[in-house]
């Protein structure tokens, strides 16, 4: 078994070693992290990278489960994100092609988390063709064979030489931006986006 969190339109390498993986599982019965990639992504802007955060709720304070992590509805996080990535990736060569998978997730309605970050993963995994099921713990796991829960974090350091430069939309004035959400990638580069979520085989 290789154990992940639940993440927003995963980090390129989060994609990279769930893509590698014969059997991913999502860990749902941890107790919930803030600030992390489970509500949110890294996305290339005119003025540089921004982090995209959706609004939740914990029913139950700091202990709550990450399973009852609630979307809260007292914000517009769905228009707001929409309209940044088309503001962001409108030029980009492959965002006509692609939005279409992603219109739902901005247009629909999920009471939890986990539930909106499925179709997020589900809606990756349809753009890129790749068929994997999205499996969920029944039980917390206290220890797995591949551990993978504190392995993407927006707060921990990684190596940018792992990430080979891709043409970016504002790269004509804004340096390199490694490791973004996997929406970055598949925007800039199209079919070729699986091509490079193989090569990375370090992350």
């Amino acid at each position: 078994m290789t154990l992940f969190t639940t993440a927003y339109f995963p980090s390129i390498s989060y994609m990279a070693r769930f893509l590698q993986e014969d059997a991913p599982v999502v860990e749902v019965w941890e107790t919930y992290r803030k600030q992390t990639y489970r509500n949110r992504c890294r996305v290339m802007t005119a003025n540089g990278v921004e982090s995209l955060s959706v609004p939740v709720v914990k029913v139950n304070g700091n202990h709550t489960m990450t399973r009852d992590i609630l979307v809260s509805d007292h914000a517009p996080w769905q228009h707001i994100h929409s309209r940044c990535l088309e503001s962001a990736y409108k030029n980009s060569p492959y965002f006509d092609h692609y939005y279409d998978y992603l219109r739902p997730i901005f247009e629909g309605h999920f009471e939890r988390l986990i539930d909106l970050n499925d179709a997020t993963l589900q809606a990756v995994l349809k753009i890129l063709k790749v068929n994997k099921e999205i499996v969920h713990t029944t039980d917390y796991v206290r220890e797995a064979e591949n551990d993978l829960r504190e392995a993407f974090s927006p707060k921990k350091p990684f190596d940018e030489s792992l990430f080979p430069t891709y043409y970016q939309v504002f790269s004509e004035k804004l340096p390199f931006a490694a490791d973004m959400s996997v929406l970055d990638l598949v925007f800039n580069l199209g079919p070729e986006a699986v091509g490079y979520l193989s090569s990375l085989r370090e992350v």
